[in-house]
C-alpha cells in the first residue's frame, strides 16, 4: 500500500472514531470544570455530567452511541422540563449554564466522528467561561484554567494521531502555545480600557446574604454560623508587619430595639454627630480609659449584597461611600455587589454625653419581661451605688452560677429559660440577656455584632475573618467613660477573645473542655507546622488574586496608566496603541517562526542534496523529476549494501520535510547518517 494510501486511510479513521487519548484528556479537562457547577447548580445536573462521563468510556469500546433521533428529541425535552421544574424557568445565568451542561451531557453520549470531538472541545471552552461567570475564587479560576488548558492538550493529540510515545509532546506544544501568547494577554489585560469594574462581578441576584449578618438577632443566629468557613473580609495593617497587640473586635452594627433576647437594628441608620475623646479596651469585660492609640486598617471584603461593613471597635470616622451611623459603625450607601476596599482609623474614644432621646431609646425594655427577671437586675442596684458596680456584679453572676458555653445551645421560649433554668448558650445568648438585664438595672445599654479574632497570616500579613467568627456583645453607658464594651462571653468561656472561634474551640478540644467527634490527632495534623504554612500559602495566593486580578477596575488602570504618562491622551488613541503593539508582537512573532522554520528546512535541503551528491559518485545520479521514496527505491536496488542506511535517510528526510513537529533531535541524527553514508566504500 502506497504512503499516500496509509495516510488516507489512518485519516479516515480518525474522522469516525474518537482515539481514547483524546478522550482521556477531555474527559479530564470536563471534570475540572465541574467544581463551579457543584457550588451554584441544581445538584442534579453536575452529576448527570459525570454519569456521562463515565458512560462514554464503557460506550466507546464496544461501538455504542446515542443514534436514534427520536430518543435524543425526547431526551432533549426531558432536559428543558428537568431545568425548567428546577429554576421555574429556562431564563437566566443557572438555568441556562445548567442547560448548557446537559446538552453537553447528552454530546459527549453521542459524538464518535472527529467533528463532534471538535464541537466537545469548543463546548468544553464554553463551560470554563460559564463557570468563571459563576464565581471568580481563586481555586475555581485555577481548576477552570487547568480545564482549559486540558482541552488544547486534548485539541493537539487529537490531530498527532496515536503515534507511539505521544503522550507528552501535546502538553510540551500547549505550553508553547500559551507562553507564545502570555506577553499579548498581559498586554491586553494592562492596557485594554475598562468600563467600571474589574473582573469580579456577580451575574446571579443575591437571594440571601453571604454574611451572617442582618437587621435583627435572636438565639441561634450567630451559632448557625460556626460550620461555616466563607470569608468575611480580610483586614492588612498598613504600616505594621504584625497584627494589632489584644483582641480583635470587629464593629459591624448596633442594635438598639429590646424585645428580651431577640434584639433589632434602627429601621433607617443615621448618621453620627462628631464626638471627641479616646479610651482603649482592654479586651473583654470592662474597657478602662487609656492614652488614645489609633489603628489604621485596609479592609477587602467580597461581595454579599447588603450594606454592612466592618472595621476594629471603634471606626473614627466614615470612609467614600459610606456613612458612620448612630452607634459608630460603617453603613454603605449602596449595596456591596463587587469586592470592596477601604482604608479606615480605629480607636477606643469616650463620648462625652448621651442625649435624652439615646437615653431613652437605651433603657427601653419589653413589657413581657418576667417580675423573677426584674428582681434580679434590681438586687444588684441594691448592692451597688455606681453603674461600674453593677455591671461587675452581673458578671460575676455569669461567672459563679454555673453557665456554660455551647454551639448548639437549643431553642428558648424565654429569658427567663436562660437565665434561670438552662443557662447554656452561645455569644448571642449571654450579650442580648446581659444587654437587658443592664437595661433593668437603669444602666443604658446596647448589642453590638461583629466579628472577633480572626487567624493572622504571617506569609501574606494580613488577618482573614471567617464568618464562623462572627460574634455579639454588649455596650453599657457609663458616666465615667461614655459606652463602654462589655463581653460577657468572655467570663463564660475564658479565652475566647484571644483566638478565632476555629483555634479557640481546638483549645477546648484538647482540654477535653468540648467533646467532639473529630479526631484530634486530625485535628493537631491539620494546625501543624507544614499544613498552617500551606494554608498560609494558599490564603496569600487567593488574597493576591483578589486585590490584584480580580479588583484591577478602571481606577486602578487609571493609576497604572498616569504613572506611565499615557492617560491624558484618550481612550481613543489608547485602543489604537494597544492594536499597534499586538500587530507589531504577532508581525515579530511570525516573522521569528518563519525564519526557524525556514533554516530547517534549508538545512534538510542541504543535507539531502549532499546525499544525492554522494550517491551520483557512487554511480546512482537522481533524476530532478523523481521523488524522495522513488529515488530510495532505486538506489538501494543498485547499492544493495547500502539499502538499509538509503531508505532511513529518505525515511527520515519526509519526515522532516513534511511533519508538523519532527522529533526532537531528529535533524542532528540526520546529518549523522548523512555524513556517514558511503563511508564502506571509501575504503
Amino acid at each position: 500500500m502506497s504512503e499516500s494510501n496509509i495516510r488516507s486511510t489512518s485519516t479516515s479513521r480518525r474522522e469516525t472514531s474518537i482515539p481514547r487519548l483524546p478522550l482521556l484528556w477531555m474527559a479530564a479537562a470536563l471534570l475540572f470544570t465541574l467544581p463551579p457547577f457543584f457550588d451554584s447548580l441544581a445538584i442534579w445536573v453536575p452529576w448527570l455530567f459525570l454519569v456521562s462521563l463515565a458512560l462514554k468510556f464503557w460506550m466507546e469500546p464496544r461501538g455504542y452511541r446515542l443514534r436514534s433521533v427520536v430518543l435524543k428529541l425526547l431526551l432533549v425535552g426531558m432536559a428543558l422540563t428537568a431545568v425548567f421544574s428546577s429554576y421555574g424557568s429556562v431564563g437566566g445565568i443557572e438555568a441556562g449554564i445548567s442547560l448548557l451542561v446537559v446538552l453537553m451531557s447528552l454530546k459527549i453520549l453521542e459524538a464518535h466522528t472527529a467533528r463532534e470531538f471538535r464541537v466537545m472541545v469548543l463546548m468544553g471552552w464554553m463551560l470554563c467561561l460559564c463557570g468563571f461567570f459563576l464565581s471568580q475564587d481563586f481555586a475555581t479560576a485555577l481548576c477552570l484554567l487547568i480545564a482549559f488548558v486540558l482541552l488544547l492538550v486534548a485539541l493537539v493529540q487529537f490531530h498527532r494521531g496515536a503515534s507511539p510515545g505521544a503522550v507528552w509532546p501535546p502538553v510540551a506544544t500547549t505550553g508553547k502555545i500559551f507562553l507564545q501568547a502570555l506577553p499579548l494577554v498581559v498586554l491586553f489585560f494592562l492596557l485594554f480600557p475598562r468600563i467600571n469594574a474589574g473582573f469580579r462581578f456577580e451575574l446571579r441576584p443575591f437571594r440571601s446574604p453571604n454574611t451572617g449578618f442582618s437587621d435583627r438577632l435572636f438565639p441561634g443566629s450567630i451559632a448557625a454560623l460556626t460550620n461555616s468557613s466563607e470569608i468575611a473580609f480580610r483586614a492588612e495593617f498598613p504600616g505594621s508587619s504584625t497584627r494589632p497587640a489584644g483582641p480583635m473586635y470587629w464593629r459591624g452594627v448596633v442594635m438598639w430595639r429590646c424585645n428580651g433576647m431577640e434584639w433589632q437594628t434602627p429601621y433607617a441608620p443615621r448618621p453620627k454627630s462628631p464626638s471627641s475623646g479616646f479610651d482603649i479596651a482592654d479586651g473583654g469585660g470592662l474597657v478602662s480609659s487609656a492614652n488614645s492609640k489609633k489603628i489604621q486598617q485596609r479592609i477587602t471584603l467580597p461581595p454579599n449584597g447588603t450594606r454592612w461593613m466592618f472595621a476594629l471597635d471603634r471606626p473614627i470616622k466614615a470612609v467614600p461611600g459610606a456613612m458612620l451611623a448612630r452607634g459608630d459603625y460603617l453603613y454603605s450607601a449602596q449595596p456591596i455587589r463587587k469586592s470592596r476596599r477601604y482604608d479606615v482609623g480605629s480607636s477606643e474614644f469616650k463620648e462625652n454625653e448621651i442625649t435624652a432621646r439615646e437615653r431613652t431609646e437605651a433603657l427601653e425594655v419589653p413589657a413581657s419581661i418576667t417580675p423573677a427577671v426584674r428582681d434580679l437586675a434590681h438586687s444588684w442596684t441594691v448592692q451597688n451605688r455606681d453603674s461600674r458596680g453593677v455591671v461587675s456584679s452581673a458578671l460575676q453572676f455569669f461567672r459563679t452560677q454555673g453557665f456554660s458555653y455551647s454551639l448548639t445551645p437549643g431553642e428558648y421560649a424565654d429569658l427567663d429559660e436562660f437565665v434561670f433554668r438552662r443557662r447554656v448558650g452561645f455569644c448571642e445568648h449571654y450579650a442580648t440577656s446581659f444587654a437587658t438585664l443592664m437595661r433593668l438595672a437603669g444602666i443604658p445599654a446596647r448589642v453590638v455584632v461583629g466579628y472577633l479574632g480572626g487567624e493572622y497570616n504571617d506569609l501574606g500579613h494580613f488577618v482573614l475573618v471567617r464568618q464562623a467568627d462572627a460574634h455579639a456583645w454588649c455596650e453599657v453607658w457609663l458616666p465615667e467613660n461614655g459606652w463602654t464594651r462589655v463581653d460577657p462571653t468572655s467570663v463564660v468561656a475564658p479565652g475566647r477573645s484571644s483566638y478565632d472561634l476555629t483555634s479557640f474551640l481546638e483549645t477546648r478540644i484538647a482540654s477535653d473542655q468540648i467533646g467532639t467527634s473529630r479526631s484530634a490527632l486530625l485535628a493537631k495534623l491539620f494546625r501543624s507546622g507544614v499544613f498552617t504554612n500551606v494554608r498560609f500559602l494558599w490564603q496569600t495566593l487567593s488574597y493576591e488574586w483578589d486585590t490584584r486580578l480580580l479588583a484591577f477596575d478602571a481606577d486602578v488602570q487609571d493609576v497604572l496608566l498616569t504613572s506611565l504618562g499615557i492617560a491624558s491622551r484618550g481612550m481613543t488613541f489608547l485602543v489604537v496603541e494597544i492594536l499597534l503593539v499586538a500587530i507589531a508582537l504577532l508581525a515579530i512573532y511570525f516573522a521569528l517562526m518563519q525564519l526557524r522554520t525556514q533554516a530547517r528546512l534549508d538545512r534538510v535541503k542541504a543535507l539531502y542534496e549532499y546525499f544525492c551528491r554522494k550517491t551520483a559518485r557512487l554511480g546512482v545520479p537522481r533524476d530532478p523529476c523523481e521523488g524522495p521514496m522513488d529515488f530510495a527505491r532505486r538506489a538501494a536496488a543498485s547499492l544493495p549494501n547500502e539499502s538499509n542506511r538509503i531508505r532511513q535517510i529518505a525515511d527520515t528526510y519526509i519526515l522532516l520535510r513534511y511533519a508538523a513537529q519532527p522529533a526532537p533531535g531528529m535533524l542532528d541524527r540526520f546529518a549523522k547518517e548523512v555524513n556517514s553514508f558511503g563511508a564502506r566504500n571509501r575504503h
